[in-house]
């Protein structure tokens, strides 16, 4: 019969796949901002949030605040870097206003952090103490980092399209969620289980609401130009917009 410690390690990998899958899903999001050079109307909430969130499970999985949580560690802190990754692209591509906000929510989270660090490694002098304060501060952070998507679900009920809500990343949402519950049920720890239970629920309501208005999200138009005319005594460029009516992989 397979232990509870190898399940547990077994299910812990299986959940650092996922995340990492989960870290990843915003890809094509970037790279239409990077192909575009504008982020146009999407959200940098998501990101900062997870950012932070990353930035705490690092925390809760050190030795010194609660020891045998390497798989915790490994997998947030490459989200971390590719987290880091993404903003700085945003930032790259965002208009002065909405660079500025995200680089005054980044110094706050990090001053937070570190006041974090400091004053659980100086206050709190056992590791259960010591996971008890960071843990239910993940709770909070990993929650939040659930509900960040639903930012744009207002959006998506007022427009009736789905074009700036992330498929994939409320899909893989709800995998990791569901595999890191898992991870937490083996050997019962109560910080790890209520976000990501919590994260199954949210993910969940984020595919209903895509699927709901999948359908009456206009479909992106091509432009195609025409040759100038060279009778004309100023040329000029005529554009024809063709609806692709057959591609409904656009959204």
């Amino acid at each position: 019969m397979v232990s509870a410690d190898v399940a547990r390690s077994v299910v812990g990998i299986v959940g650092n796949v996922i995340s990492f899958g989960l870290f990843l899903s915003p890809v094509p999001t970037f790279w239409g901002i990077i192909k575009k050079k504008d982020v146009e109307e999407f959200s940098p909430v998501p990101y900062l949030a997870t950012i932070f969130n990353c930035m705490l499970w690092v925390f809760y999985g050190l030795p010194l605040v609660h020891p045998n949580s390497t798989l915790v560690i490994t997998i947030n802190g490459i989200g971390l870097a590719i987290e880091a990754a993404y903003l700085v692209t945003f930032l790259l591509y965002a208009p002065n206003r909405k660079r500025l906000w995200v680089l005054a929510v980044l110094a706050a989270e990090a001053v937070v952090m570190a006041a974090l660090v400091t004053g659980v490694l100086l206050g709190a002098h056992t590791h259960d103490r010591r996971s008890m304060i960071v843990g239910i501060l993940c709770v909070i952070a990993n929650t939040c980092m659930y509900l960040a998507p639903l930012s744009v679900m207002g959006k998506v009920i007022k427009t009736k399209s789905v074009e700036y809500m992330p498929f994939y990343l409320s899909f893989v949402g709800l995998l990791n969620g569901g595999c890191w519950t898992a991870y937490a049920l083996i050997k019962f720890d109560l910080y790890i289980t209520i976000p990501n239970g919590l994260g199954v629920l949210f993910s969940i309501a984020q595919l209903i609401l895509y699927g709901c208005y999948y359908k009456s999200t206009p479909k992106k138009a091509k432009n195609v130009e025409l040759p100038t005319s060279a009778d004309k005594t100023l040329s000029t460029n005529v554009s024809i917009t063709i609806h692709d009516e057959d591609d409904d992989d656009d959204a």
